[in-house]
């Protein structure tokens, strides 16, 4: 019994720490920009025609497929990872529509302070089956990294986000002769709720091996008997993830409310 209640205090321990690090990482994340706005250049790295350019080329994709990609670039997020900060922003945002989560992120990250420069694209649930990690990959070696480190943001940008609109349709192809040699390093976090679920399966089989648990009642003492044990999760209201944001800012008319796990790659610029 002392066994299980451990268990459960190093759950409740985990939870906890995850819950801190949202709330850090939350402090490093721009409002939703209102205007709803599709790109977002806090880093000024482009022209504001360059800047409307975009703008105008994403609200059309937007219109015409629901599919939204969002641009920020940004000079501060802590030491936190750049790509668990995309996802907490298309989070926050509510990137993509609610239905499908068919939002998509491209943060660029220019922290002088710290001396990084990243770039990563996060997908969001409902794109990752047409846009898996190792695409995300290719398109930022062969399209992104090499046109910044070129000192041309916005052809970079622009060429990016046409071979991620072409993935999404199933016609994205890598230009002959690139290399998959780093396959390895285009994988995203681990998705938080992942890791709850794997915890709470230990404990249930822990819990198992030991011919099951219990619970006190207004009826008396309650088995569990190798089924799954309850699980109560704080109550509360609360506003979600849903994006906001007025319509404006070059046609576009707002966030869905899109919702995003983990999935994308990312690189160094």
């Amino acid at each position: 019994m002392r066994s299980i209640q451990l268990t459960i205090l190093s759950f409740l321990f985990l939870l906890l720490g995850l819950a801190a690090h949202a709330q850090g990482i939350e402090k490093y994340i721009p409002p939703v920009p209102n205007p709803a706005r599709l790109v977002n250049d806090y880093l000024d790295k482009l022209t504001p025609e360059q800047e409307e350019a975009l703008e105008r080329k994403l609200v059309a994709y937007d219109d015409s497929t629901s599919n939204q990609i969002v641009i920020v670039t940004i000079g501060d997020i802590g030491d936190y990872d750049i790509g668990d900060f995309a996802v907490a922003l298309g989070r926050k945002w509510g990137v993509g529509g609610k239905e499908f989560n068919n939002g998509l992120i491209i943060v660029v990250l220019e922290d002088k302070e710290r001396g990084k420069r990243k770039v990563w694209i996060a997908t969001g649930y409902g794109l990752e089956g047409a846009i898996p990690d190792i695409t995300t990959k290719k398109i930022i070696e062969a399209d992104i990294v090499p046109n910044f480190k070129a000192n041309d943001i916005y052809r970079g940008l622009d060429e990016g986000t046409s071979d991620l609109m072409r993935a999404a349709a199933g016609e994205y192809k890598a230009p002959a002769g690139y290399s998959d040699r780093k396959k390895g390093k285009g994988g995203g976090s681990i998705p938080v709720a992942m890791i709850i679920f794997i915890v709470i399966m230990i404990i249930i089989s822990n819990i198992n091996k030991r011919g099951g648990g219990g619970m006190m009642s207004r009826r008396g003492y309650r088995r569990w008997d190798n089924s799954v044990p309850p699980i109560w999760f704080p109550g509360g209201g609360g506003g979600g993830w849903g994006g906001g944001g007025s319509s404006g800012g070059g046609g576009f008319g707002g966030f869905g409310g899109g919702s995003f796990g983990g999935g994308g790659a990312g690189g160094d610029w």
